[in-house]
C-alpha cells in the first residue's frame, strides 16, 4: 500500500512541499529503502522512529519499505520529517485509517521514547501549509506558538507520536492553537531602556535621530565609557514600530535559525552585538549547513559591532554587499540561498589602541604609526559604506552628577515616525523605503540642490577629496536633515490641531506637510559635521 503524507522542507528563509511517500511491500526480504536527496538527519531518522515505535507500542509487520521525498531532485534536510515519516508507515501498514493523513501537514522530530520533540523552521512550513490549502497542521507542543501566528491555519500541539497517530485515527481529541500573531503585534513592545537614562552626549543623541530617521548606519568614535555601547542599546526604542508584514519576516528569519524559544510573533526591532571574535559564516551566514548570520538576525533592525577595528578583516569585507542590497546572497556547488539582511549598521570604536586620544582627562600613549596602523584595519570602501561618523567625547562631572536630562525614547521617536511618514508618502510607488535607499535619479530628483548649495558643498567635497560614494552619504544624510525639521513643525501643528502622526503615515494636516522641501545649505553643513573621519583629512 502506497501512502502520501505531507510536509515540508526550508530553502533559505522558505518552505517548499515534500510529499513523502511510503511503499510497504509485504513480499521480499525486510528493507528499508529512502530515496529522494535525503541528507544528514533526514538519513538517520529511520532508527529514531522504529524505536519511537517500539516505546509507544506501535509495531510494523516485516516489509520491503521504500521511502521517496517528491520532489526527488531538491536536497531535504533535517530531523523534522520524523513526525511524517512515522505516520506515513502507521498509515501504510494499515495501522491507521485509510485516507486519515490526507490534507494534513506534519513536522517534528521523535525521541526514542516517542516524545515530540521541536524543530527550526516550522513559521515558513506554517506559511507554506496555508498556501497549499492544508486543513492543519500537526506539530510538537513548544512550536504551536510559533506556528500559530500564521492565521486561517489550524495548529494542533502533540506531545508523542502516540497522540498523533490516535489524533489521526479519531481515538483522541485535540484543541486547536488560537492564532496569537496579531493579537502579539497589536499589544506592541515594552522597552526596557529609555534615552532619558543617558546623561549628557546630546550630540550623539542627535546623530542617532537622524540615522534612524533615514535608516543610516552610524559610526561612534569615543574614548572608553564615554558611553558608545549605552546609546546604541538604545536605538531600537526610537526607531518605528515593526509592522505586522516586518514582525513576520523577522520571526521568519529567527524560526529558521532556531531562536524563538517557543515564543511566538516577534515584536521588538531585533538587536544584535555579535563579539569581535565572531567568524565570517557567523556574521553573514553560511557554512556547512546554511544559516542567517548576525546580519540576518539584525533584519529590520540594529546590528552593532563594538570595537570596529578589532575584528577580522576579512568578516568585516563580506559585510560590504550585504549593506549595500540588503539581502546575503551564500552560493555553493550544490544550492544558492538568499537571506534577507536589511538592517542599521552601528558600530563604536576608539580614536586609537589605548583608546584616549580625543580625551583630555587622559595621556595617549600612541605614536602616530600605531593610530595609522588601528585606523588601517578598516578599508576605506567599508567607511564609505557608514553614513554619519560621530565623536563621542567623555562625559563631563557636571552632566553625570545631573538629573535626566533631553528628549525621551518616545519624543524622539515622534520625531522620527514623522520624518518616516514623509518619506514613505515621497516614495510610495518606488523601490525605495528610506533616503538611505536613494540612489540614481530618484537621488537626482529628491536632493537637487540650488547654486548657494551647489556652491558649498563643491568647497567641502574638494578639499578632503571625498570618494562619490561619501558625496552621495552627504546628500541622504541632507535629504533626512531636512525632513526631520519638516517633521518637527508638522508635529507642532498636529499638536496645535489635535492631529498627530500615526505608524503608517501622517494626518494631513495641510499638504506642505508632505512635501518637505528642498535641502539648505545648514542642512549640508551638519550632513558634513555628522563625518567626522572626512573632515581629518582636512
Amino acid at each position: 500500500m502506497i501512502v502520501r503524507v505531507a510536509c515540508a522542507a526550508l530553502h533559505g528563509v522558505d518552505a517548499f512541499r515534500v510529499d513523502l511517500e511510503v511503499d510497504l511491500a509485504r513480499q521480499g526480504m525486510p528493507a528499508f529503502v529512502m530515496v529522494g536527496l535525503a541528507e544528514g538527519a533526514l538519513r538517520e531518522s529511520r532508527e529514531r522512529v522504529f524505536a519511537a515505535m517500539r516505546a509507544c507500542n506501535l509495531r510494523l509487520p516485516p516489509a520491503r519499505i521504500t521511502v521517496n521525498l517528491a520532489p526527488a531532485d531538491r536536497r531535504k534536510s533535517g530531523s523534522g520529517f520524523d513526525l511524517p515519516l512515522a505516520i506515513g508507515l502507521l498509515a501504510a501498514a494499515e495501522i491507521l485509517p485509510q485516507g486519515s493523513t490526507d490534507g494534513w501537514f506534519l513536522l517534528g522530530e521523535l525521541s526514542l521514547t516517542g516524545e515530540l520533540k521541536p524543530v527550526p523552521g516550522v513559521l515558513p512550513v506554517a506559511v507554506r501549509a496555508r498556501a497549499e490549502g492544508a486543513r492543519g497542521m500537526l506539530v510538537a507542543a513548544d512550536n504551536a506558538a510559533e506556528a500559530a501566528v500564521v492565521e486561517g491555519l489550524p495548529v494542533y500541539p502533540v506531545r508523542s507520536l502516540g497522540e498523533a497517530a490516535a489524533f489521526l485515527a479519531g481515538q483522541a481529541d485535540i484543541s486547536a492553537v488560537p492564532s496569537g500573531g496579531r493579537v502579539m503585534w497589536e499589544r506592541g513592545p515594552d522597552w526596557p531602556v529609555d534615552f532619558a537614562e543617558v546623561k549628557g552626549q546630546e550630540h550623539a543623541k542627535r546623530a542617532i535621530e537622524i540615522a534612524a530617521a533615514g535608516a543610516h548606519n552610524l559610526l561612534f568614535i569615543g574614548p572608553p565609557g564615554s558611553g558608545k555601547t549605552m546609546l546604541a542599546q538604545r536605538i531600537p526604542t526610537v526607531l518605528p514600530p515593526l509592522s505586522f508584514e516586518e514582525a513576520l519576516e523577522v520571526t521568519t528569519i529567527y524560526s529558521v535559525a532556531g531562536q524563538l524559544d517557543g515564543q511566538g510573533l516577534i515584536t521588538r526591532r531585533p538587536f544584535r552585538a555579535p563579539h569581535h571574535t565572531v567568524s565570517d559564516y557567523g556574521l553573514v551566514g553560511g557554512g556547512a549547513n546554511p544559516r542567517p548570520g548576525e546580519i540576518s538576525l539584525a533584519h529590520r533592525g540594529v546590528l552593532f559591532l563594538d570595537e570596529l577595528p578589532e575584528f577580522r578583516k576579512t568578516a568585516l569585507e563580506v559585510m560590504r554587499q550585504p549593506l549595500e542590497d540588503g539581502v546575503v546572497t551564500i552560493a555553493r556547488a550544490a544550492v544558492s540561498l538568499t537571506y534577507p539582511a536589511d538592517s542599521m549598521l552601528v558600530a563604536a570604536m576608539n580614536p586609537c589602541p589605548c583608546g584616549y586620544r580625543t580625551d583630555d582627562r587622559h595621556t595617549c600613549t600612541c605614536l602616530g604609526p600605531a593610530v595609522q596602523r588601528y585606523r588601517a584595519r578598516l578599508s576605506g570602501p567599508l567607511l564609505d559604506r557608514i553614513d554619519l561618523h560621530v565623536e563621542v567625547p567623555a562625559v563631563p562631572y557636571e552632566d553625570l552628577r545631573g538629573g535626566m536630562t533631553g528628549s525621551t525614547s518616545a519624543e524622539m521617536r515622534a520625531r522620527i515616525e514623522g520624518a518616516r511618514a514623509v518619506q514613505a508618502a515621497r516614495y510610495a510607488g518606488t523601490p525605495c523605503r528610506t533616503n538611505a535607499d536613494l540612489t540614481g535619479k530618484l537621488l537626482e530628483q529628491h536632493c537637487a540642490l540650488g547654486p548657494d548649495e551647489h556652491a558649498f558643498l563643491e568647497g567641502a567635497v574638494r578639499a578632503p577629496a571625498l570618494s562619490a560614494r561619501a558625496y552621495t552619504r552627504i546628500l541622504r544624510i541632507a535629504r533626512t536633515i531636512a525632513d526631520l525639521e519638516h517633521a518637527e513643525r508638522a508635529l507642532a501643528v498636529g499638536q496645535a490641531t489635535g492631529q498627530q502622526f500615526g505608524h503608517d503615515g501622517v494626518d494631513p494636516v495641510e499638504p506642505a506637510v508632505i512635501d518637505a522641501g528642498p535641502i539648505r545649505v545648514t542642512h549640508l553643513a551638519e550632513a558634513i559635521n555628522c563625518r567626522a573621519l572626512d573632515r581629518e583629512r582636512l
